[in-house]
């Protein structure tokens, strides 16, 4: 299925966004694949939340079971699947049948602890942008979530983002803010209310979810 295609059929509202959703998901599957790249995601109140749920529809299977078994699309999985046959029979037979190959996705607004420690240190507006500092690595991807696209604890994070040569996603409202300005990719959804804009959130990334989870695992 072509999910981004769907996504229109259901939302024509999101006509507009088609283009950006494609880049995005031709740009992870293309690095993901080849490089292993991991993504990181923050966003505020109702949009840490959708970071949560990104990453979890990332890590496990979503629409798809993702076995672990001869199913390998780089040479670390490979490796991994080489490396499965040392572990003892009983636990492997166990692992292979529970265990599914993840897309590598966090939300940095789950790390309590970390989060805590910069905000009591150096403040909130630079709580995403210290982890981004110490999880990004070249060729990773950050996608920042925010309805205004002035969120300034996010700004700064896909500012770190850049600096340390990430692949910045901004995932905004109509306006589009500070962020979809400095994103390499921007998808504006066609709302200026925030809750309207949470709304349409939700089935673009599901779509860019399902997406990658296609290309990557229907091989």
């Amino acid at each position: 299925m072509d999910y981004i295609l769907n996504l229109i059929t259901r939302y024509p509202a999101l006509e507009c966004v088609k283009d950006d959703v494609k880049l995005a998901v031709d740009s992870l599957y293309e690095r993901v694949v080849r490089d292993e790249a991991k993504i990181l995601i923050c966003g505020n109140g109702g949009s840490a939340a959708d970071a949560g749920h990104i990453a979890g529809e990332l890590n496990k299977g979503f629409l798809k079971k993702r076995a672990i078994v001869g199913t390998g699309s780089n040479a670390r999985q490979t490796e991994d699947c080489l490396r499965m046959q040392k572990v003892p029979p009983e636990i492997r037979d166990a692992l292979q049948s529970r265990l599914q190959y993840g897309i590598p996705a966090l939300s940095l607004c789950e790390m309590s602890a970390a989060l805590s420690a910069t905000i009591n240190d150096n403040g909130a507006d630079f709580m995403y942008a210290q982890l981004v500092q110490s999880l990004g690595h070249e060729g990773d991807f950050f996608i920042g979530i925010s309805t205004s696209g002035n969120a300034k604890n996010v700004l700064y994070a896909a500012w770190t983002a850049y600096s340390k040569n990430l692949t910045t996603i901004a995932l905004t409202g109509k306006d589009g803010g500070a962020l979809a300005r400095m994103c390499d990719i921007a998808i504006k959804v066609p709302e200026t209310e925030t809750y309207k804009i949470q709304e349409l959130h939700l089935p673009v990334y599901h779509a860019i979810c399902a997406e990658l989870e296609e290309r990557i695992f229907s091989r």
